[in-house]
């Protein structure tokens, strides 16, 4: 008899067998003389090794899955969990809380089936199936770690029986979820899943082709089944899984009042479950980014790619575009998918071939390979938008030459020079038009020199006659308007001609939506930003030794600039804000690339009694200087206040807050001085006006200001916090400006209010090492300590989810607090988050400031560094669990302030409509002007393109809002689309992967409102500015810019960081 192999360090199987039951076990396995009879001996033999205590890969021997106990769940003495009937008495949130709950049962109900159903109709019956059908090695990896989720669903299955058999007595679940999937094993074995799972749907594809045998079998188990889902359709559903848990505790905790038992389990949960799925998430979005690199790599043998290193995560972005060839008329000569990858530094064209049965598709995703077509380096790629040719034209003409170039390349039938708005076709009847008017016009002037009086032929119907062509132009210009939205068109350099003149040719992509070429453009344009000096590298990983990152994935510095026009070392920078200013001139495409639209205050002082306001416009890819304001007093803080929305009366239309016709005050900016007053401005787009002053009588500087519905708030150095309410009346009277005249005042103590954070209908006040929460409306306080020593003081408070981050004047310690029980939660030390942060010379390392954007937590600290600390972006208590980062630009002297700016791109420029018939309508080009415009965070589920993985991104979750999870496929057709059309790696069935209503297995939600359908197609683009003395390199041997040889001074600088758009 043959013994299994002992591996190294594997204890002796003697004391392991007891029983006679066990030797039994142990002789029939080895007798049977297979090698699955040694593995079941392996079983048997390591039975003492605890369930998922050790990791393993799908690269491994398969005999490694050997060191999991599989535990039998008996139904009959664990049987599922059912609800009791509903008690009378019950209060509607807790009637809803037991529906959510039995949504909540049902739903695991439905996917442990599931997963059984693919271990007892599909693995078992290959590993048994006479003759075999695939040979156990190939069974193995397709069905990988399958068994270790099922049993972790398992046992939360039985505990979740527990809780529900005393649900009316506890109504508790959250902790719960907690200690199920907050254990190290379940992401360990979800990874591994969720890795290896293209590898699987390959395996199973090449089977198919391979193996008749297996086709026919998928397609029986297929025709048999009830509900006729196939294999990927149950395999993908533990992919779906978490974000199905997200949906429903969001749900439960809306439900959940505040001071319930449960409120704060639910949003730990909450915290816990989204941070597994944006884990999982990142770790397919690295698996599926290697694959399609090495499916690419495959077939290129270009020299651009030749170093390409799948491992290294230099894939930025990859989606299946239409490309289309028109002629001088605008008619579609030629149209065909094509595969476009944008790597770090060149972009690549691939074409598409699939091969496999023609039913292949309907059992499994079908990979494509890849052909080369062409490729370019990134920094010679232009997006050519509507009026830029002739400037292009200029630099690098791109007309027709004899060299070789794409079949497909545009025909540029065009002269160069002139402006093509869009499709051919649309151009030329726009041309027609204006051709037209022009002679109308010239008849017009004619018209009015005739000497007679005749009927139809007079200056009134001449006018008529421009008039109508007006409209047509109009009309005209909104088509190619529309359809500019989904055509993106690059300029490509091709091969110099005879004369080694350089050529460009122009590709015309036609993009699923408007969003996917938003994007496109954004990432096109962010890329080019990350080839950039210092964007390379730009940021480093705190805890891995310093470690470089990649720029993909990180905030990008975008510019950087002095806040004064003449260098002015005597003045320091104290407070910033961003003035949103939607500007309806502003084109489709130019929110891809600019700033969030608006302006950037600056505040000044010096020395003396002397202020100054500074302000940008950011409506461009740099920010520029407008205006400046002087003051008769040092500025120490702002705050924007937007145009306050007036009630709705009974009738559900707007209440009238003033006399008829008069205008409201618009937005506005409050300015905290020195000498305790504060002066209320217009927005830059009402000319910044001061509209009030309230002065304060007692004197004492505004250290801060923060504005509620009803309420603006002013904390000062005296240690007390002042409360203004608005006024009533038109604008002549103060109307919808804050009244002087009702000025309260509370008292906090001695020491100075440096801080203010408004929670609803509260409002956080910092008194030294305390935190005073104010009443807004009775102003009645409750004092908790947030810090030991009575010398420090709350200098920073930051707020996410069910959570508030504190930076104290001294030290380097964060605190993060519970908004409703003020419980200390977390505390961090961000000198140990980096050896950047540590050493000599930094033991007085002290935070300076502090800002929360898009799920990071940037602190700025008084040694000129930035960091940033990832936390959840949903409503659960915002702890830190992952990496941080240090940025390597930084400031000579302290982070005077980090300021987070973002603006929206109107929903109606996202809708695909109006769009002209004929053969242009099938879909949309480049639109817009040249000018500039548009939290989650968003590779962008819900209408962008993948990020690095094409479609084949299954976890590209959208975690902002429950009406974004678990999101849509992002290269997604709209509604009515071709199928013809779709991207070939997935097939019509993936839609249940991503829209919960559309699972029947699933809890179906209610009908979202259209204020939520709007805000799924809103655009956001953000931007975080840092405020501080000089610009320095870390790590670089010295400073660049203008930091002085003391290393203290310089000139006060502005830092931009862009992020990517999200949706």
């Amino acid at each position: 008899m043959n013994a299994a192999p002992r591996r190294p360090g594997e204890q002796s199987q003697t004391p392991v067998l007891h029983g006679a039951r066990r030797v039994q076990q142990f002789m029939k396995a080895a007798k049977s003389g297979t090698k699955d009879g040694l593995e079941k001996t392996r079983m048997a033999v390591m039975r003492k090794v605890s369930f998922l205590q050790k990791k393993d890969h799908a690269g491994r021997d398969p005999e490694d899955d050997a060191g999991y106990l599989e535990v039998a769940v008996s139904e009959v003495k664990h049987p599922p969990p059912v609800l009791s009937p509903m008690p009378d008495g019950l209060s509607s949130q807790q009637v809803v809380r037991r529906h959510i709950l039995g949504s909540i049962i049902q739903s695991e109900r439905s996917y442990l089936e599931s997963l059984r159903r693919i271990m007892q109709e599909y693995h078992r019956p290959l590993l048994e199936a006479e003759p075999r059908v695939l040979s156990p090695r190939k069974i193995r990896p397709i069905f990988y770690r399958l068994r270790e989720i099922t049993q972790c669903h398992s046992m939360f299955q039985i505990a979740l029986a527990s809780r529900v058999a005393e649900w009316d007595s506890s109504e508790k679940i959250g902790d719960l979820f907690v200690a199920s999937f907050s254990k190290s094993m379940v992401l360990d074995v979800y990874s591994d899943y969720v890795n290896n799972f293209t590898n699987a749907m390959a395996l199973i594809k090449k089977a198919c082709i391979s193996k008749p045998a297996f086709l026919d079998f998928l397609k029986k188990k297929q025709a048999s089944s009830v509900d006729r889902i196939t294999l990927y359709g149950l395999m993908v559903k533990p992919i779906q899984r978490f974000p199905q848990f997200i949906l429903l505790l969001q749900d439960m905790l809306k439900n959940t009042p505040r001071g319930h038992v449960d409120r704060l389990p639910l949003q730990l949960a909450l915290t816990e479950l989204e941070t597994l799925a944006e884990k999982l998430n990142e770790q397919k979005r690295q698996a599926d980014q290697v694959a399609e690199t090495q499916q690419l790599a495959r077939s290129v043998g270009d020299r651009l790619l030749s170093k390409l290193n799948p491992e290294q995560g230099s894939l930025v972005l990859c989606e299946t575009l239409i490309e289309t060839v028109y002629g001088d008329r605008g008619q579609v000569l030629k149209s065909k998918e094509r595969k476009v990858f944008l790597f770090e530094d060149v972009l690549v064209c691939a074409n598409i071939n699939v091969k496999g049965p023609p039913d292949l598709s309907s059992l499994v995703p079908v990979g494509p390979k890849y052909t080369m077509k062409w490729s370019a380096p990134l920094l010679l790629v232009q997006v050519v938008e509507v009026g830029q040719e002739g400037a292009q034209g200029k630099d690098t003409p791109y007309q027709p030459s004899g060299t070789k170039r794409p079949a497909d390349a545009f025909p540029l039938g065009l002269l160069v020079g002139k402006a093509i708005l869009g499709p051919p076709r649309l151009y030329q009847e726009l041309q027609e038009l204006q051709h037209d008017l022009s002679l109308v016009e010239e008849v017009t002037l004619l018209v009015g020199t005739l000497q007679g009086t005749y009927q139809n032929l007079n200056t009134t119907v001449a006018q008529d006659w421009c008039l109508a062509l007006h409209r047509l132009i109009r009309i005209k210009e909104d088509q190619i308007q529309s359809a500019n939205k989904c055509r993106l068109r690059l300029q490509v350099p091709g091969r110099p001609d005879k004369s080694g003149r350089p050529v460009s040719f122009m590709v015309v992509f036609n993009t699923p939506n408007p969003l996917s070429k938003i994007s496109w453009v954004n990432r096109l344009h962010l890329a080019k930003i990350a080839l950039r000096e210092e964007n390379t590298p730009g940021w480093s990983c705190g805890e891995d030794g310093g470690k470089p990152l990649p720029p993909s994935g990180c905030p990008l510095l975008a510019c950087r600039m002095p806040v004064f026009a003449v260098k002015s070392p005597d003045r320091k920078v104290s407070a910033a804000l961003h003035n949103p200013v939607h500007c309806s001139l502003l084109g489709f495409s130019a929110a891809s690339t600019s700033l969030p639209q608006g302006y950037l205050w600056v505040a000044s002082g010096g020395e003396g009694a002397q202020g100054q306001l500074e302000i940008f416009s950011l409506n461009r890819p740099t920010p520029r200087a407008v205006k400046s304001l002087p003051l008769g007093c040092r500025p120490l803080c702002l705050e924007y206040v937007p145009e306050p929305v007036p009630p709705e009366d009974s009738d559900g239309g707007p209440a009238a807050s003033g006399p008829p016709g008069a205008p409201g005050v618009g937005n506005t900016i409050c300015v905290g001085l020195d000498d305790g007053s504060i002066l209320v401005y217009g927005s830059v787009d009402t000319a910044a006006q001061c509209l009030l002053t309230l002065p304060h009588p007692g004197g004492g500087a505004v250290l801060c200001i923060k504005h509620a519905s009803h309420f603006l708030f002013a904390g000062l150095r005296s240690g007390s916090v002042l409360v203004y309410g608005r006024s009533e009346g038109g604008v002549s009277r103060g109307g919808d400006l804050w009244n002087p005249e009702s000025r309260r005042s509370v008292g906090l103590g001695s020491e100075p209010v440096r801080a203010l954070l408004v929670l609803e209908e509260l409002v956080w006040a910092s008194s030294g090492n305390s935190v005073m929460v104010i009443d807004g409306s009775s102003l009645s306080t409750q004092r908790f300590e947030v810090h030991p020593d009575p010398l420090v003081s709350v200098a920073h408070m930051v707020r996410a989810g069910g959570g508030v981050w504190m930076a104290f004047s001294e030290g380097s310690s964060i605190r993060l607090f519970h908004t409703e029980t003020l419980e200390h939660l977390q505390e961090i030390n961000i000198s140990t988050r980096s050896t950047l942060l540590s050493g000599p010379g930094r033991t007085h390392l002290r935070v300076s400031s502090l800002l929360l954007c898009q799920g990071l937590l940037w602190v700025g600290t008084a040694q000129g560094s930035i960091i940033t600390l990832p936390v959840p972006k949903l409503e659960g208590i915002p702890k830190i669990t992952g990496k941080g980062m240090v940025s390597l630009n930084a400031h000579c002297g302290p982070v005077d302030f980090l300021l987070a700016s973002s603006s929206s791109l109107a929903p109606q420029l996202l809708k695909r409509d109006s769009l002209p018939e004929g053969p242009d309508s099938a879909f949309g080009g480049d639109g817009g002007s040249d000018s500039a415009s548009s939290q989650e965070s968003l590779p962008p589920p819900g209408g962008g393109p993948l990020q690095a993985g094409g479609r084949g991104v299954l976890l590209q979750y959208r975690l902002r809002s429950t009406s974004g999870l678990p999101g849509r496929p992002l290269t997604a057709l709209g509604e009515g689309s071709a199928s013809s059309l779709e991207s070939l790696e997935h097939s019509v069935e993936d839609g249940s992967i991503y829209e919960p209503t559309d699972d029947p297995e699933m809890w179906v939600r209610g009908r979202g409102s259209a204020r939520e359908g709007g805000r799924r197609d809103r655009v956001t683009s953000a931007a975080v500015v840092s405020g501080g003395r000089g610009f320095r390199r870390l790590r670089e041997g010295g400073a660049h810019g203008t930091r002085t040889a003391g290393g203290g001074g310089g000139e006060n600088t502005l830092m931009v960081w862009q992020l990517p758009l999200t949706v």
